[in-house]
């Protein structure tokens, strides 16, 4: 997976475009762009989308710390990533919207149980401790699922944004 020049610089803008949403949207619990990004990057990008999420998640743990709630997101997002990579890469153009609709809310759904077992070994949860974990967080799953669903309908427009750049680049 070679570089351009052009490419580290498209990737580190996206990745930092990336933490600025986030940043940008921390006012309302969960609810964020990242998934629409990651899905987005991943479609139009496939294995290079690696680039932007890890700038992304490097940038999180450099300006709000390397502490262990930042542990997690060295694999979290990555989980996204690789669903998107499993979808066939040609889908009848009616199902794509909602297709990438699903998978993202399906990481929000899934965000506490994949980020539990790294808390449970963190902090020396036992395997009832850590279910208790992903139970008291289900609520926070749900709004989480919900708005990825519903900011997903940015997915669409944002491949087709990315594919018209990097056709006129």
């Amino acid at each position: 997976m070679k570089l351009t020049i052009r490419e580290i610089a498209v990737f580190g803008m996206l990745g930092a475009v990336m933490y600025a949403s986030k940043m940008l949207m921390e006012l309302l619990p969960n609810v964020h762009l990242l998934g629409v990004f990651v899905v987005a990057f991943t479609v139009v990008y496939r294995q290079k989308a690696l680039y932007p999420l890890y700038t992304y998640v490097f940038l999180n743990g450099i300006f709000s710390g390397f502490a262990t709630w930042w542990l997690p997101y060295l694999y979290v997002w990555t989980v996204l990533w690789g669903m998107v990579m499993l979808l066939p890469k040609k889908m009848p153009r009616k199902a794509e919207p909602l297709v990438y609709m699903a998978v993202c809310a399906a990481h929000g759904f899934l965000f506490g149980t994949l980020y539990a077992p790294a808390q449970a070994i963190l902090f020396g949860l036992s395997f009832q401790g850590m279910v208790a974990w992903i139970i008291a967080g289900l609520p926070w799953d749900f709004i989480h699922g919900v708005s990825n669903f519903f900011c997903g309908i940015l997915i669409m427009p944002l491949i087709y944004a990315l594919r018209l750049a990097e056709r006129n680049a």
